[in-house]
């Protein structure tokens, strides 16, 4: 080998491998994620009806991140990038909701975990799914579970878990000699909400924001308001967790993330590749080494959480991990396009049941400053699954009862079945709901993200850009079976039995004698 090529690789590898900081140098971690909070609703980026000061006050404190997305619009998907810094396409079993977490993969927790870090976790981490059968861990990936503390919620859809409480008897039981890595998970604003608690609590009808892909109905307002509530009671945990960390003076060299894993349980937007599907809320704060009241325009994806806190805490990315940091945004001085990042992929294969076979929804697509590109491989299926399973990747809900009953246009958006590609304007058409991909207009538009898109898994080594998609269908569904194909089918045969009919004389019979 020529000498300099050996000592390039020899330098490589030692700046690849270089010693972590000193323990008083690395930061602790605090990730707090959202279950179904929709990127638009805080006040950081203009919501006026859902009040969030504490994740306000993180992006005033830090930088808040305009163009935040997940690879996978799904809880237990997305949450598997985030542990692992790989897209779902990347990660076998872990692509499908509710299956299995797939073995020979290392995630953050535990990498950090052997780096001298305390790891803890309350509410939810990796799931729904089996983390044990195939993976072989005795404890959820995100780390050991801190769940001892109870809450009075105000509201009975609101989960009785004290988050911030139960952060606190974590840090106080911490080696304080060594840093931490903890993921509080939130169960809000996750489904089933207490009917009409947004209105009991003080929310108003008239100050509700409607999307544009759902009718503007009482109903709606009332079940967006339901929501509201519970985002604003997980909010009030972020104030809490900030606090126990100034108490014990811990707030500054603490790097916290707030985060959410998809957008918010309603129709045409959780589980379902649509702008406010994938698109997340994000902000992240770090005492002095982040400029404050920053702006960061770049394209930034939840794998990338991963290599970001390995970076910071002075050990090697995982070369696992193709994830990219965001050391250099964190630490430049500048809002806008710091690094230029300007596309994302985005996809899914299965999510909840309610189709023949147990049978996905495959889709990816690719995001731009301009435009939404979706190319959907199956456009015979049903997108949230199947009418007569009602419908079973979209959660049960007073909005969706709406659309059932209304049906027409909404109920289409949401249900309907879907064209191979769509193509939305997100200039003119942000939340994402006007198809063009049949106007002429576009036609080179829509021929050059697909080609992009294609060209960009083929490098990503996604098995549905490769032929080799058969691969997705053999990975199998762990969680109740309530909503699948097969269960209804079962419904149906048990009401098509005739029901048991007496003989004409059976009144008549005398009973037999006991012998």
């Amino acid at each position: 080998m020529r000498p300099l090529l050996l000592l390039a690789l020899v330098l490589a590898y030692s700046s690849a491998h270089a010693a972590p900081a000193s323990p008083a140098e690395r930061p602790n971690f605090l990730f707090i994620i959202f279950d179904d909070w929709g990127w638009q609703h805080a006040g950081a980026y203009g919501s006026t009806w859902v009040k969030t000061p504490n994740f306000d006050r993180v992006a005033r404190e830090g930088i808040l991140f305009r163009h935040a997305f997940t690879s996978n619009p799904k809880c237990s998907p997305c949450r598997a990038s985030i542990l692992t810094g790989r897209n779902t396409w990347q990660l076998r079993e872990a692509v499908s909701h509710n299956g299995y977490f797939p073995a020979g993969f290392e995630v953050y927790p535990d990498l950090l975990e052997r780096a001298g870090y305390s790891v803890g976790l309350t509410g939810k981490g990796w799931g729904p799914g089996d983390f044990q059968k195939l993976a072989g861990r005795t404890r959820n990936p995100a780390g050991p579970s801190f769940d001892v503390h109870r809450s009075n919620p105000p509201a009975s859809g609101i989960g009785r878990n004290d988050y911030a409480k139960n952060f606190e008897a974590f840090l106080d039981q911490r080696d304080p000699q060594k840093p931490f890595t903890f993921w509080m998970g939130f169960q809000e604003p996750h489904r089933a909400y207490e009917l009409n608690s947004g209105v009991r609590l003080g929310k108003q009808l008239a100050d509700v924001a409607v999307p544009g892909y759902l009718p503007d109905t009482p109903g709606v307002r009332g079940d967006l308001a339901d929501y509201a509530i519970e985002v604003e009671w997980a909010d009030a945990h972020i104030g809490r967790a900030l606090a126990a960390l100034e108490a014990r003076g811990q707030l500054d060299n603490t790097v916290v993330v707030v985060t959410s894993d998809h957008g918010m349980p309603f129709p045409y937007v959780k589980g379902q590749i649509h702008e406010d599907g994938f698109r997340l809320p994000l902000a992240i704060r770090w005492g002095r080494h982040i400029k404050p009241r920053r702006t960061v325009d770049d394209f930034v994806n939840v794998r990338d959480f991963a290599p970001t806190w390995l970076e910071l805490a002075g050990e090697p990315v995982h070369p696992q991990m193709t994830g990219r940091s965001l050391r250099p945004i964190l630490l430049s001085p500048n809002s806008g396009y710091v690094e230029d990042r300007r596309e994302m992929l985005v996809g899914k294969e299965r999510h909840d049941l309610g189709r023949p076979q147990d049978l996905g929804y495959p889709v990816r697509a690719l995001r731009t400053p301009e435009f939404l590109y979706v190319r959907n491989f199956h456009p015979d299926r049903w997108p949230a699954c199947n009418p007569e399973t009602d419908f079973g990747n979209c959660d049960p809900g007073p909005t969706k009862e709406i659309l059932k009953l209304l049906g027409g246009h909404y109920y289409d958006l949401s249900f309907g079945k879907r064209p191979a590609e769509e193509l939305y304007d997100l200039r003119r058409d942000p939340s994402g709901y006007n198809n063009l991909a049949a106007d002429p207009v576009l036609a080179d538009t829509l021929a050059q993200l697909r080609q992009r898109m294609l060209t960009l898994l083929r490098d990503d080594g996604d098995p549905r850009a490769l032929g080799q998609a058969a691969v997705f269908d053999t990975y199998a569904y762990v969680g109740p079976r309530t909503k699948a194909y097969d269960t209804w089918l079962k419904a149906q045969e048990g009401r098509l039995v005739p029901a048991p009919v007496a003989p004409k004389n059976s009144k008549k019979q005398a009973a037999p004698k006991a012998p």
